[in-house]
């Protein structure tokens, strides 16, 4: 079978290709890709190409696929794994193998026949091997393409963790009922956050979202509001930072001064790691979720605190497959929603410019469906381009119908009136 692909072959060199799938083996299993969300972490890899940790030495010779949010309908299955998977069902992946031969191996970084941004794919056995395909049951692909990067949010609540005096056991979570700070938090994943911490079972008591984009954070305020925040018995703060003379103070003043015990940090900016920093708690937990591009990315810390007042830092880089299950089971019972992250849709004839240029291009997550051809469009331009291409009218009242946002019944239109690429 013939696929269409994003593959790279070096720093910056992505390429849109047609080339021939090999016919599955018995342990592997065809599928068609719908939709694929573009990652900061694919950037990462098309810009540092081989030099990326996930990227094989060789890739200018044996290229990869990229895109690892993918959501998709299983075609044909090898031999091996027929009781479990059959075609027709439809699939999402866990990408971090955590693979004992190569731990840095992962779909959409290191495979040549499995990514994100294709239209078909081969499943290689080792993801199936290691419980990474899993039976997506909901209706809209693109909250299965989403399920990953809301894993690496679930992920990083779970990894923070405090401790008691005189017992060496780190309890692990968010804090519950504690002072919560997610700065820099209304990029996209800001908004999973967000939505994460006052849905979830383990709440926080205070949440303090803090930005420097007035814009961003009106839409944040408006999607995720102080009264909903409430009925689920969390005090919800928007705060510009960028607003006040002195961030720190303020933010500690909303604490009494007792600080904060869980602080996420959503950029990689040296000033907002240490303004985190500053405002901890005692056994305050500081977790820095936004990977840098620059391998020597630094920021000072103060480790008086971290002898004296027991404040700590931790680090994560994606999620496992249970945080990946509890995005899954939370989407589908409607607790969370994270179609507010997506602002911008495209088909696969985008992706190469998109990704080359993710870091400037505004809004939140670019959302691909890989079988059409469409220019990045933002949502928030439906209707200036429904001038040109009536197709974008009728999404245009779709969404604005919906709060806004990206939804079933605008993917199932796009996707029966779109042009096929």
């Amino acid at each position: 079978m013939k696929t269409k692909a994003i593959r790279l072959y070096g720093k910056n060199d992505l390429r849109l290709e047609e080339f021939e799938l090999p016919p599955i083996k018995d342990d592997e299993i065809l599928a068609q890709i719908i939709s694929d969300s573009i990652c900061m972490s694919s950037y990462k890899a098309a810009v540092q190409g081989a030099d990326h940790k996930r990227v094989p030495k060789d890739v200018s010779k044996n290229p990869i696929i990229i895109g690892h949010e993918f959501c998709g309908v299983i075609l044909e299955v090898g031999d091996k794994w027929k009781d479990k998977f059959q075609p027709g069902m439809k699939f999402t992946i866990q990408p971090a193998l955590n693979w004992k031969e190569d731990p840095f191996a992962a779909p959409g970084y290191s495979f040549k026949y499995i990514g994100g941004s294709a239209t078909h794919i081969v499943i290689p056995n080792i993801v199936m091997e290691l419980g990474c395909l899993l039976e997506y049951k909901g209706d809209a692909f693109f909250h299965g393409s989403l399920a990953e990067p809301m894993s690496c949010i679930v992920g990083a609540f779970h990894a923070n963790y405090h401790t008691v005096n005189g017992s060496y056991v780190h309890k692990m979570g968010i804090k519950e009922g504690g002072n919560m700070a997610i700065l820099a938090g209304v990029g996209p994943m800001g908004l999973g956050a967000i939505d994460y911490a006052i849905h979830a079972d383990r709440k926080p008591s205070r949440l303090v979202v803090t930005d420097i984009d007035e814009a961003r954070l009106e839409r944040a305020a408006s999607l995720y509001t102080v009264e909903e925040a409430k009925k689920n018995g969390i005090e919800l703060t928007y705060v510009n930072t960028n607003t006040v003379s002195d961030p720190v103070k303020y933010l500690l003043d909303l604490t009494n001064g007792e600080g904060y015990d869980d602080v996420f940090v959503y950029a990689p900016v040296k000033a907002v790691v240490e303004q985190g920093d500053k405002i901890l708690a005692k056994d305050g937990c500081l977790n820095f979720f936004a990977g840098p591009t620059n391998p020597n990315f630094t920021a000072e810390l103060n480790f008086y605190n971290v002898h004296y007042n027991s404040t700590h830092i931790v680090g994560t880089s994606g999620g496992n497959t249970d945080d990946l299950i509890e995005s899954l089971d939370m989407m589908a019972q409607g607790r969370i929603n994270p179609a507010s992250m997506i602002t911008h849709i495209g088909g696969l004839d985008s992706v190469v410019e998109t990704t080359l240029n993710l870091p400037n291009i505004p809004g939140g997550k670019k959302l691909i469906y890989t079988n059409i051809t469409m220019e990045l469009t933002a949502i928030s331009d439906f209707r200036k381009k429904a001038e040109n291409n009536p197709m974008f009218g009728t999404l245009a009242d779709i969404v604005e119908k919906n709060n806004g946002l990206w939804c079933l019944e605008a993917e199932n239109y796009l996707l029966e009136n779109a042009e096929k690429i």
